[in-house]
């Protein structure tokens, strides 16, 4: 165990036990269901302390510091009036039946995206358990949850926590949230946990307990950031930390999705998020972690092991592969999009590499970009076609579906799951669900106005949205129907059976045969083929296991000759197709008869596997 303070209301057979930093001030009482006044002890350090045996679970309770006014606890457990309301005392004991679950490891993860409040009409963790069984018939590995910990407003993405340690209540209690993790345990699925300790939302209180839970040194683009570096900082540390641990040990979450870590600014020794994955790794023991992080920068030095100075975390998002794959499906590159022109050489250069820029010139950016990569393997990155950003990050937070033919979304889909990074993937995706997926953000008054704004300003950046048209149609982000649109039509996947087909059967592809495994001492390379199309080879120390990819995002291909030896088939053996996205099943145009060894079709918006035979 370790020495770390546990911070917030402690529940145990001594009874509670209240803990507050609050460094720089005098003084801290707590209130107990509004009547009961106590003066808590100077521990010294900006620590102030008080066990009280009699105080129960259930029991509210407010602080008041300097005899300011009362306010939740900034490590309330558990807040089922609102981030504004009274903190209640819990207690963290429940029936867990996962005692078998051994957690999860690097590699072969396929990751599957879920918004709580959108995931189901209801919205709550309840109903969410009702959707597990169709996820673990898809094929999904883990769930990756979007950020749980209380935020300001009756909805939102979670992205604006201002009590990290509490579990959002409209969403249901901690309880709901242990009962969630234990059933997809029970099922055989992983949940990592979506956290944001770059800044703190709007409503947040830290201010009113200590001007040093933020940063002096540091300017955050998003909000006040912490202090991971400055005076007080390692009691700031022990609070991210420490909820972290709580997280993981009373909630058995599997892991982390750490957000924007470029802007967790930390001049120490040793870097915050290197600290945060040491402490998941050793909570989650001796069950195994899963460390992912959002880094713009692509910094290398994230994925590199503690041992040579690195955060060991095990996988970076990559946006790169996003923006290309975006391009080549919409032809559209303005923006943030600029950099990309969705060419066959991006797509098969990010098979190979991961991440398309590691060090030269952004456009977009007019500064060099990213840090070099060409030697990490490709378990350290997650791949992605759609994610909550990526689909929000519009005026009409469309989806693959409403951007792009159903045929070549079929096929980009192909090299998504089939290639050798890992998979991630978003609620709906997988069934093409039509609705969009939109920023929403229930607040009211001025800070409604300031949010709309700057989310307007932001879709402003594309070229189409300054239109004033289009500027008057933007939805609110604080209206409810702007939610309300964003929640999943589950009756959707019962219409759209086949491109739940289509994932399901790439998935089980991906886990069945070797050549798709991360872990089979495979290699990869691909080249250009086409205008549009490009080839992916996985090469196997057995000759009979290697696989072909190919892709043609463009118009049907004639393949006379072509003088590309990835497309050579292996030693004493000739290539049949075992797979195809225009597979009638999936509601594709059907399969055109091919021999490799004579003329033959790519045909256009196609995805193609093939394997190696004996000669007939």
């Amino acid at each position: 165990m370790s020495d770390r303070p546990i911070f917030g209301a402690q529940f145990n057979l001594d009874g509670t036990t209240f803990r507050v930093w609050t460094l720089g001030k005098n003084s801290v009482d707590v209130i107990l269901d509004g009547r009961d006044v106590h003066a808590m002890n100077d521990d010294g350090a900006g620590y102030f302390s008080l066990l009280m045996p009699d105080v129960a679970v259930g029991t509210r309770y407010q602080f008041s510091i300097d005899r300011g006014p009362w306010l939740p606890d900034i490590a309330s457990r558990w807040q089922p009036d609102g981030s504004d309301g009274a903190s209640v005392v819990v207690d963290d004991a429940f029936d867990w039946t996962d005692a078998d679950w051994r957690g999860l490891t690097r590699r072969d993860q396929i990751f599957y995206e879920v918004h709580i409040g959108t995931f189901t009409q209801e919205g709550t963790w309840r109903t969410a358990i009702e959707r597990l069984a169709a996820l673990k018939a898809l094929g999904v590995t883990a769930l990756q949850i979007m950020p749980i910990a209380a935020f300001k407003g009756n909805f939102g993405w979670g992205y604006d926590t201002t009590l990290p340690y509490a579990p959002y209540a409209p969403y249901g209690s901690p309880n709901d949230v242990r009962a969630f993790v234990d059933a997809a345990h029970g099922l055989g699925l992983g949940v990592i946990l979506d956290v944001v300790y770059n800044h703190v939302g709007v409503g947040d209180y830290f201010g009113h307990y200590s001007d040093h839970y933020f940063t002096h040194s540091h300017d955050n683009e998003w909000g006040t950031a912490f202090n991971y570096d400055d005076e007080g900082s390692h009691a700031v540390r022990d609070f991210i930390v420490g909820c972290t641990v709580y997280w993981i040990e009373k909630f058995h979450f599997d892991g982390l999705r750490i957000d924007a870590v470029q802007a967790m600014f930390d001049d120490s020794a040793e870097h915050i998020v290197a600290e945060l994955t040491r402490a998941v790794r050793a909570a989650a023991a001796p069950r195994s972690a899963y460390v992912m992080v959002e880094n713009q920068p692509q910094q290398r030095l994230m994925i590199e092991s503690q041992r040579t100075g690195g955060c060991g975390v095990d996988a970076m998002m990559n946006d790169d592969f996003h923006h290309a794959a975006h391009v080549a499906i919409t032809g559209h590159n303005d923006f943030y999009y600029r950099d990309y022109l969705g060419t066959p050489q991006e797509l098969a250069s990010s098979a190979k590499y991961g991440f398309l820029y590691q060090g030269q010139r952004s456009d977009m950016r007019e500064a060099v970009y990213g840090t070099y990569n060409l030697a990490t393997p490709a378990e350290h990155f997650v791949h992605f076609l759609e994610n909550h950003d990526q689909v929000a990050n519009s005026a009409r937070g469309f989806r693959l579906a409403a951007l792009a033919s159903p045929a070549r979304v079929r096929a980009i889909t192909a090299l998504l799951l089939l290639g050798p990074q890992t998979p991630c993937l978003f609620q709906g995706q997988e069934f093409a669900a039509s609705n969009p997926f939109l920023y929403f953000h229930h607040l009211e008054g001025d800070e409604a106005a300031v949010a709309a704004k700057g989310h307007r300003q932001s879709l402003t950046n594309f070229p189409s949205v300054s239109d004033p048209i289009m500027q008057e149609k933007l939805p609110n982000p604080a209206a409810r129907a702007t939610f309300e649109r964003s929640k999943l039509d589950w009756t959707e996947a019962e219409r759209n059976i086949g491109m739940f087909g289509l994932h399901r059967d790439l998935i089980a592809l991906r886990k069945r045969e070797a050549a798709f495994f991360q872990h089979s001492g495979r290699r990869i390379d691909s080249a250009v083929i086409g205008d549009a199309a490009l080839v992916v080879r996985y090469i196997m120390p057995d000759p009979s296991q290697e696989r072909l990819l190919l892709l043609n995002l463009g118009r049907d291909l004639n393949i006379g000759v072509l003088a590309e030896p990835l497309l050579a088939p292996p030693d004493g053996l000739q290539w049949r197709v075992n797979w195809s996205s225009e597979h009638p099943d999936y509601d594709g145009a059907g399969r055109r008869q091919i021999d490799p060894a004579k003329f033959w079709v790519l045909p256009g918006d196609c995805a193609l596997v093939f394997c190696g035979d004996a000669p007939s």
